[in-house]
This record gives structure tokens, C-alpha cells and sequence, in this order.
């Protein structure tokens, strides 16, 4: 039997990884000539790469001005060259990570010290190629990435962000709730991921005791992603929704690898329908890179002025971080006709439609937890209800929102 050259085993894999008749598209920031000639080249005899074009500068753009900087339409890889101009490289990684969420980036460089290569995975790049380039390294981080564009153009899966304006406001008792209801009422493959470093209670509002691992582990294991190894990540609850539950313990000194999230959530898009995120009270790298890459976003508040002074901060943070206002939506949570802030004021400071109003039924929410069953306790309450109708508002498909405007999303005025 003919054995296959190491190089070309290594070829076929890669192929596989990526779309049929589909080449990754290239552009290089201040790419040495050198190293410049050999992706050319690369490119030319395994049609893996379709090289567009070569930037000679660092500048950083805003938003707007990516497409001008790296192309329209966006490149599948944008490979830095931090020899030049390592500050430079570094803010031009960080613009195109936060401006560019889909294309890939690679640093290269001579240096191969811990620092550098962290500084380089800081500022958002994925993989940190050595020079002088090698073939085997390349087809490498090739296929990562093909990997991963493989998973995300066959995903599925709408990613929810929840987060409260303050603490108290009752996001994980709304993500517990939700997915339980999309799971069990609507027939939705749903997850739940509880994204709190420490003292997250998603587990515990679904009685799911004691899981044996949690999402910052995943986070720590992208590199060998596979259903096996998620299978001992997850736990399923009664009404048919999974949990990635979060720490037992704290960890907040835990360091989360920038592009880790983004690439966790695109494994997991491909093998659900709804992802409910249940994240910290707080505005961090973490959350935001979260937000970013999210559908929607839900600010989740209550009537009080502490709150909604938040609600602005946080509309702020994430305006300067240049999030897309279209896909935040405000959640008054605990809501009466008779709060002693309206919901005109509300509306007037924020700037911003309250997009749906859950209504105050206290008692029947603790019951709720403490029974860790959202569908048998809430199917008769009002606030049962009101969540089985957004979450039939989130199922359907945009041309049925649409028709239903008349109907159901007359509520969202009230």
C-alpha cells in the first residue's frame, strides 16, 4: 500500500475543512516581501488562498472605514506583521478584531518570547505565526479557520445576551424561565449559558446540582471542540433545555484568551436554535467581546432611578464600543401600570422603546426557583404568560413577527 507524504495527509484534512471549490480570502497589513512572495505562492499551487491585496500602514479605522482599509466585501484572514511596528500592529489587530468579527487575524513575526505572542493574542489575533513562514504552519492555521467557517455558515443557533443594569434585576430568573419555555412549549433546541466568573445561580434556579465543569473550562479547551467533549459540559434540565453552568468557586482571576468566546459560541450555534446568555452585572472584555458577537442584546431593569441611570451608561459603553444600537433591546422587569417611575420617563431619559415589560408576580417567581420547574409553576400565573408570549415573539421567523404585529406586539406599546 502507498503511504501518503506527511505534507499531503496534511493538505487533504485542510481540505476538508473548507467549503468545496471555496478559497480562504487574504489581505497582509506591512507583510515583509519575503514572506509577502511565499503566501503568493502558497496561495498559486493549493488554491487554499485567494491573496487580494497588501496594506502598507497601521493605521486604525473607525467602524466605517474598515471596509475601505481591508476591502469590501471583508477578507476570510487579515495577516499582521508586528516586526515593523509592534504598537502599531497591535492597535491595528485591536480595530480590525472589534470592526472586522469575521475575519480571522494572524500575526507573524520573528520573536517567538511568551510576551509577544500574548501581546499579540491581546489585541485580538488568533493564531501567531513564526518566520521565516513554513508550509506546515500555515496549513495549519488555515484549517482552523476553514474549520471554524465550516461550522458557523451550517450554524443554526440566534445568541441572546441578557444582562441587568444593575444587580437584582432578575436576568438569570428571565434566561432560566425563557429557555425552558422555548424548549418545552415551543419544541426549541435550547441552551442556556451562565457566563458569571462567580456567583452564577443558573444551575441552582433549575436544580441542576453540583455540575462537574463549567463554561471558563470550555473557553480553555477550543482547541479540541468536539460533541464528545461538550457532551460533559452540558447538563439537561426536565423541560428539554441545556445548561453550561458556571463556576462553583470564583473565578475571576482566570484569564480568558481574547477570540475564545467567538469561538466557542460558533461551535455551539451549529447544534442549537436559541443561545440565552446569562452574563455578569459589569462592562468587560468579556461581556463586550460577548455583545459583539451576540444577536441580540437584552438590558434587562427595573423601575428605580439607579437603574435606569445605568441603562444610559450602559447604552453609552456600548455606543463608544461601537455595538450596534439596532440590536439592543430594554426589559422592564417587575413591571405595574402603577410604578412610581412611568414608563414615559423611562423611555424619555433612556432614548429607547421599552421593548417588552414582564409583570411583577413576586411570590410566584420564588416559588418558581425554589422549585427549579419554570413550566409547572408558571403555566397558569400572568407572568407565566407574558414569557410564553416573547418567547413565541423570539421563535417565529422574522416574516411572522411581521404579520403578528398587530396582534401580540401590540403589547410592546403598552
Amino acid at each position: 500500500m502507498k503511504v501518503m507524504p506527511a505534507k499531503d495527509i496534511s493538505m487533504l484534512s485542510l481540505g476538508d475543512s473548507l467549503l468545496p471549490n471555496e478559497a480562504l480570502t487574504v489581505v497582509g497589513v506591512c507583510v515583509d516581501d519575503e514572506s509577502w512572495q511565499f503566501l503568493k505562492a502558497f496561495g498559486e499551487t493549493t488554491g487554499l488562498l485567494k491573496i487580494l491585496s497588501h496594506v502598507g500602514d497601521y493605521r486604525a479605522q473607525d467602524r466605517e472605514a474598515i471596509t475601505d482599509y481591508l476591502g469590501n466585501p471583508l477578507p476570510d484572514i487579515c495577516l499582521v506583521d508586528f516586526d515593523g511596528n509592534r504598537r502599531g500592529a497591535s492597535m491595528a489587530a485591536e480595530r480590525i478584531h472589534s470592526s472586522a468579527r469575521g475575519t480571522a487575524i494572524f500575526a507573524i513575526s520573528s520573536h517567538s518570547q511568551p510576551d509577544c505572542i500574548l501581546e499579540a493574542m491581546r489585541s485580538g489575533c488568533t493564531e501567531y505565526l513564526t518566520k521565516p513562514l513554513e508550509r506546515e504552519q500555515l496549513v495549519n492555521a488555515v484549517g482552523r479557520v476553514g474549520a471554524r467557517r465550516k461550522e458557523k455558515d451550517q450554524s443554526r443557533a440566534q445568541v441572546m445576551a441578557f444582562i441587568g443594569s444593575k444587580g437584582g434585576c432578575g436576568v438569570t430568573t428571565i434566561v432560566t424561565q425563557m429557555g425552558a419555555i422555548l424548549s418545552k412549549s415551543y419544541a426549541k433546541k435550547s441552551l442556556v449559558v451562565d457566563l458569571h466568573p462567580d456567583f452564577g445561580d443558573a444551575a441552582l434556579y433549575l436544580k441542576l446540582t453540583k455540575p462537574s465543569y463549567n463554561f471558563f473550562e470550555l473557553l480553555e479547551n477550543t482547541h479540541r471542540l468536539d460533541a464528545d467533549l461538550l457532551q460533559g459540559f452540558v447538563m439537561r434540565h426536565s423541560s428539554g433545555v441545556d445548561l453550561i453552568a458556571a463556576p462553583e468557586g470564583s473565578q475571576s482571576g482566570r484569564q480568558v484568551m481574547p477570540g475564545s468566546i467567538s469561538q466557542t459560541f460558533d461551535f455551539l450555534r451549529s447544534r442549537y436554535e436559541f443561545i440565552l446568555v446569562d452574563l455578569p452585572v459589569g462592562l468587560n472584555e468579556e461581556n463586550l467581546e460577548l455583545m459583539r458577537y451576540c444577536d441580540q442584546i437584552y438590558l434587562v431593569t427595573v423601575a428605580e432611578v439607579s437603574a435606569v441611570r445605568n441603562v444610559i451608561r450602559q447604552f453609552e459603553y456600548l455606543s463608544r464600543a461601537d455595538v450596534p444600537k439596532d440590536k439592543i433591546r430594554v426589559v422592564l422587569n417587575r413591571y405595574e401600570k402603577r410604578n412610581i417611575i412611568a414608563d414615559a420617563q423611562i423611555e424619555k431619559v433612556i432614548e429607547q422603546k421599552i421593548h417588552w415589560r414582564v409583570p411583577n408576580h413576586y411570590p410566584q417567581v420564588v416559588k418558581t426557583i425554589h422549585a427549579g420547574d419554570p413550566i409547572a409553576q408558571l403555566t397558569s400565573s400572568e407572568v407565566g404568560t407574558n414569557l410564553k408570549e416573547w418567547a413565541g415573539a423570539i421563535s417565529r421567523k422574522p416574516g411572522e413577527e411581521k404579520r403578528k404585529e398587530g396582534g401580540l406586539f401590540g403589547f410592546l406599546g403598552r
